[in-house]
């Protein structure tokens, strides 16, 4: 099993890029993706194909779909993109130059339809302050979680990513009381200990990845961003489908019990798409998956 490496490296990177695509010529995919596997390395450059290219390609992947559009007491909007690359490094200026090559590169078959930078806040940490991806899978549980084992050629090794796009509002959130920020996520700041009389809305207690049936473990990877949007998290997950994610954001937006995550008191998504990560293979990226011949 060999799985893009930079899914699972921790801790993540000091800087990212993410860069969303568009397909509007189909006619030059097949010259294109022969391109981009010269530059996907799965370290430096993580790539994700949407639901959409795969159906471009005449293909499809068990369990890959697009994003749920979730309308409950709050919105999880779905903005589905055909391709989506991760660049990882330590230098915010090689990344930007290295999404222009890949913009050129990818432009006879895609248009690029979003860029956000992200970056690393002290040793892993939200802007709100607070750590984040405390309870991630380390080691053998951690590919358990994330990476999908399969008899099936092109399969073995390949992951699904959930991607959202988070605004803080910041000053609403830096304005209440500590003892109401540690409830709304379920933690003290000070120590990063989980609170046992937490509220039944705490964002701890909504994500409990052990409270649900089957147990719903991810691999985080988020990161915080901000520009002229504002400011916040890039959520980022990994695991061998998607439902662990999906039954976590249902319960978050209430539609479990009616409990809605107090997370949404303060932080909205922008975005929400899903990706499938093809596994490596002897000569860089395989997608016999996805291609034929």
């Amino acid at each position: 099993m060999q799985f893009q490496p930079g899914i699972l490296a921790a801790p993540v990177p000091a800087q990212a890029r993410h860069l969303f695509f568009t397909l509007h010529s189909p006619a030059a995919l097949p010259g294109v993706l022969d391109a981009l596997l010269q530059q996907v390395d799965g370290s430096r450059v993580v790539a994700g194909f949407g639901a959409p290219l795969v159906q471009a390609l005449g293909r499809s992947i068990d369990g890959l779909r697009e994003f749920p559009r979730l309308t409950a007491a709050v919105d999880n909007p779905c903005t589905q993109h055909d391709l989506w690359l991760w660049l990882r490094g330590e230098d915010r200026g090689d990344l930007w130059l290295l999404s222009q090559e890949l913009e050129q590169l990818l432009a006879p078959a895609f248009t690029l339809a979003e860029a956000t930078d992200a970056f690393r806040h002290k040793t892993g940490h939200d802007l709100t302050g607070y750590e984040d991806g405390t309870e991630n899978p380390v080691e053998d549980a951690a590919i358990e979680a994330a990476i999908l084992s399969s008899d099936v050629p092109g399969l073995n090794g390949s992951s699904f990513a959930a991607f959202q796009l988070w605004r803080h509002d910041l000053n609403c959130f830096k304005a209440l009381p500590q003892a109401e920020q540690d409830d709304i996520i379920g933690r003290r700041k000070a120590d990063n200990e989980e609170l046992d009389d937490a509220p039944e809305s705490a964002h701890v207690k909504r994500t409990a990845q052990e409270s649900f049936a089957p147990e719903a473990f991810i691999v985080r990877r988020s990161m915080p961003w901000a520009d002229e949007r504002g400011a916040g998290l890039a959520f980022l997950a990994f695991g061998h489908s998607f439902d662990a994610f999906e039954v976590q954001l249902r319960r978050m937006s209430g539609l479990e019990d009616g409990v809605v995550d107090a997370l949404y008191r303060f932080s909205r998504p922008l975005t929400g798409g899903y990706y499938w990560c093809p596994p490596l293979g002897a000569h860089g990226l395989d997608l016999s998956a996805v291609l034929t011949g």
